[in-house]
């Protein structure tokens, strides 16, 4: 199948479990819940996500014909990003790529996730979870929007963008995820959305708070 990229890009996880970690992002178009136009925000499943992810012309964006094109792709942005010592492999982490969107897993399949462990990259998935996952995905993180059904129901972590009215924190611990994680939705609300995330998690310890770093720092 052919894959359409919006972007590609290496950066540092700004959010959830792995925040801080080196990693290049495969942002790939469309999504399931929310078509990205303003024009249809309103009637979405989804309306408050904060990324592009309309078309192909992002850095490193494009259409991409196979698997094994997109994985050769997604190793040398993160080749071309290190900085081991000449002729010393063993300084280089192992590659570690977060497939996310839009909604990746509509188009992720077991084909590129296996093209890209064959170049030794550790492959994360950040998905709504109304679509299934592909085999061998080496982190799982599902993000609810909204009552829209979940497909996963299982993972590595469920971050829960907070407050949602229809998505309550105690409607998702039954669920069979390592880590559960709240997240204040950004916007105009988002101090208030802070505080109320704060306490919650305080009042609810097994739910963890996830701050958006990237953006208090700055990076992509």
């Amino acid at each position: 199948m052919a894959y359409h990229v919006k972007e590609l890009f290496y950066t540092l996880q700004g959010e959830g479990l792995q925040a801080g970690r080196a990693a290049v992002f495969l942002r790939f178009a469309g999504c399931n819940l929310w078509s990205g136009l303003e024009r249809d925000r309103a009637s979405a499943a989804c309306r408050f996500c904060d990324t592009d992810f309309v078309g192909t012309d992002g850095a490193g964006g494009g259409r991409f014909a196979t698997a094994h094109e997109l994985a050769d792709r997604v190793l040398a942005c993160w080749q071309q990003s290190q900085s081991a010592p000449a002729g010393d492999a063993s300084a280089t982490p192992a590659g570690y790529v977060v497939c996310t969107g839009g909604e990746p897993l509509l188009q992720l399949d077991a084909a590129l996730v296996d093209a890209l462990h064959a170049r030794g990259l550790q492959v994360a998935v950040e998905t709504n979870g109304t679509q299934p996952a592909p085999p061998g995905l080496d982190w799982i993180c599902v993000s609810p929007k909204g009552d829209n059904a979940l497909v996963l129901t299982a993972g590595n972590e469920l971050k829960l963008v907070y407050p949602q009215a229809d998505a309550p924190p105690e409607r998702f611990l039954g669920l069979e995820f390592d880590h559960f994680l709240l997240q204040p939705m950004d916007g105009a609300q988002q101090a208030h959305n802070t505080r109320q995330a704060v306490a919650y998690c305080m009042a609810h310890p097994v739910w963890r708070l996830s701050v958006q770093t990237h953006k208090w720092l700055g990076i992509p």
